[in-house]
């Protein structure tokens, strides 16, 4: 089975996809500051990153690549007439990427960058276009080695000749529209579609007049070294009390073997269960030295707790702690982890509580 997710970086309005099969997956157009995200679905979907694919050399976002691989052993793939350093393999026209028994099929789309590549899915059901061919328009031809009548060439040669039930996935959209196909673009994208002939596309896109990219002077050196940092650097923002897991759904998670290991008072952790009080002596117990503050009460009574030591939220199942590592986040309390699985998994994993019955 494909398992298949769509992406969305608001900064940058960049679609990354996810492809999976049989425990492997790969990554189109990661973006640098998703890294964590993209790991954390990753993981709780179960699969392994094989290598992470870029479309082009970006100009308005850096790439994940490098930070991907260096986090999960991930190969960088890109086009070799990108000029790009620190790829694993250069990718040309025809060449396969494989992942989990399936394949995408490389094809070379320039015209907004020289290396331009669009991926196809084995069975031509789905396409990934880059910048090459958005939903309704394409990629600009202005800088970056573009050419208006080399990307015309390319979009009607090697996309819109697709089947027309082939689905076309872009790099970007600005409107929030998330997926065309080709019979669509063949009928409706009003610079490529129709009759429009190689000359009335270069027309159109020799007269667009826009800016530069803001990111530009930033995002294409760093992509030209496929996203590593000219000097290594820690990730930001990464927790230093214990260690955590993001979840795709942005919450840090600690697993309850970690949290056992760190129950002792010097460890200087604040335990805040915020189940009700009669759950708080219920058949479950509580852990060894937990506070009781009902998610209830808890936007109330923050002030009641120590800035200064990290926190970490417990429930049953760990959906209300979740709710209030939220809260306590938003009240500017940063070092907050939730249990992951509450108090139903720390039993199960028979760790020691007080109170609570077998």
């Amino acid at each position: 089975m494909l398992i298949f997710r769509q992406l969305f970086d608001p900064t940058s309005s960049t679609y990354t996809y996810l492809l999976g099969s049989a425990g492997e997956a790969l990554l189109i157009d990661p973006v640098y500051e998703q890294e964590r995200r993209d790991l954390a679905l990753l993981r709780e979907l179960g699969l392994r990153l094989v290598a992470t694919l870029d479309t082009h050399v970006h100009a308005d976002h850096v790439t994940a690549a490098w930070r991907l691989k260096q986090r999960s052993g991930s190969a960088i793939l890109l086009s070799a007439a990108a000029g790009a350093e620190n790829a694993d393999r250069l990718l040309r026209q025809g060449d396969k990427v494989s992942f989990g028994g399936r394949y995408l099929e490389v094809r070379a789309t320039p015209g907004h960058t020289n290396g331009c590549l669009s991926y196809v899915l084995d069975d031509h059901s789905m396409a990934f276009t880059g910048d090459a061919l958005l939903i309704r328009g394409c990629g600009r031809t202005d800088f970056q080695q573009g050419s208006a009548a080399q990307l015309y060439r390319s979009v009607r040669e090697q996309i819109l000749s697709l089947p027309p039930a082939c689905l076309l996935y872009p790099g970007h959209d600005y409107r929030g529209l998330t997926v065309t196909s080709v019979a669509e673009e063949l009928r409706y994208n009003p610079r490529l579609g129709g009759d429009a002939s190689e000359a009335d596309f270069s027309g159109y896109m020799n007269h667009l007049g826009l800016p530069h990219p803001k990111q530009m002077a930033i995002a294409v050196p760093a992509n030209l070294r496929c996203g590593r940092p000219e000097q290594e650097q820690a990730v930001p923002g990464e927790p230093d009390w214990a260690p955590l897991e993001l979840s795709f759904g942005g919450i840090w998670e600690i697993s309850p073997a970690t949290l056992a290991e760190r129950l002792s008072p010097a460890a200087g952790l604040q335990l805040l269960d915020v189940r009700e009080p009669e759950e708080f002596e219920d058949a479950l117990g509580h852990l060894p030295g937990a506070r009781l503050l009902p998610l209830g009460e808890l936007g109330a009574r923050i002030v009641e707790l120590d800035a200064s030591r990290p926190i970490v939220t417990i429930c049953r199942s760990g959906a209300r702690s979740a709710q209030a590592t939220v809260l306590l986040r938003k009240a500017g309390l940063e070092r907050v982890a939730n249990l992951r699985g509450g108090m139903l998994r720390w039993r199960a994993e028979g760790l020691p509580v007080e109170g609570g019955r077998d």
